[in-house]
């Protein structure tokens, strides 16, 4: 149940009617994994927070710097040096003390994150490597976890929702194959920061549709996101048959 004061927190969300008490006793009794807590990571974990997602687990091996201050704003100047899963357990639990969270300092490999995904009901992957992106993928795949997927780079972001639950959704790899050596990192192409800022509450808000059952999320759909014209474009994405994550092909 809600106590009274969750339903006074919550109220304005509660409200609405794709919400309800209902739906916030969804968000109250999930689990949710976010992968990385820097740009994309910060607005994920401080809206699900003070939506009231009853335990979110929180997953970062860095930690902060001066250099992160300028698109991360879970973190501030006093943070610097110290762990971003540290720093973003201190605020989180500063804006919600009602809800519990779970630390993963270290990174994960294939085991500890077939384990930490298997532990949730849904997955946020806000990292910012492919690599990483892959390994997330294979991991919701096998557990049949949904995924929430952004980027964002320069003055262009992404966001798609993986949901292996659906037989008709591709999975990351469907998408992306086994993308390309030469991908840019922040640090080297640079990022502006409401961009990041934006894709994060995109996921953060596909994250709560899926959790309480309201909407449609992005399932075989792109969104695309032009910063520097404000424009926004969908793409349609099919499941690829012969994925070799989520498919019959071969790896």
């Amino acid at each position: 149940m809600l106590n009274d004061q969750e339903l006074l927190r919550y109220s304005r969300q509660i409200l609405l009617q794709q919400v309800d008490i209902d739906g916030q006793l969804r968000l109250k009794n999930s689990r949710v994994l976010i992968v990385g807590l820097g740009g994309l990571g910060a607005p994920v974990a401080l809206y699900l927070a003070a939506a009231g997602v009853g335990e979110l687990h929180l997953a970062d091996f860095d930690t902060v710097e001066l250099t992160n201050l300028q698109r991360q704003i879970i973190h501030d100047t006093d943070s610097i040096g110290s762990s971003k899963v540290d720093s973003a357990l201190r605020r989180l639990a500063a804006i919600n003390p009602e809800i519990s969270l779970v630390a993963h300092r270290q990174a994960l490999d294939a085991d500890s994150l077939g384990v930490a995904v298997a532990a949730v009901d849904l997955v946020l992957d806000c990292s910012d490597n492919f690599s990483t992106r892959e390994a997330v993928n294979a991991a919701c795949v096998a557990a049949g976890k949904p995924l929430v997927s952004g980027a964002a780079i320069r003055l262009e972001g992404q966001l798609s929702v993986f949901d292996p639950r659906r037989p008709e959704s591709p999975c990351y790899h469907c998408l992306y194959g086994h993308g390309s050596e030469a991908e840019l990192t922040c640090s080297e192409a640079g990022v502006i920061g409401p961009l990041v800022g934006l894709v994060g509450s995109l996921q953060a808000l596909e994250a709560l549709k899926l959790l309480v059952g309201f909407g449609q999320p992005l399932v075989g759909r792109l969104l695309l996101i032009d910063a520097l014209g404000t424009k926004f474009r969908e793409l349609r994405v099919k499941r690829d048959p012969q994925c070799s994550v989520c498919g019959g092909g071969d790896a």
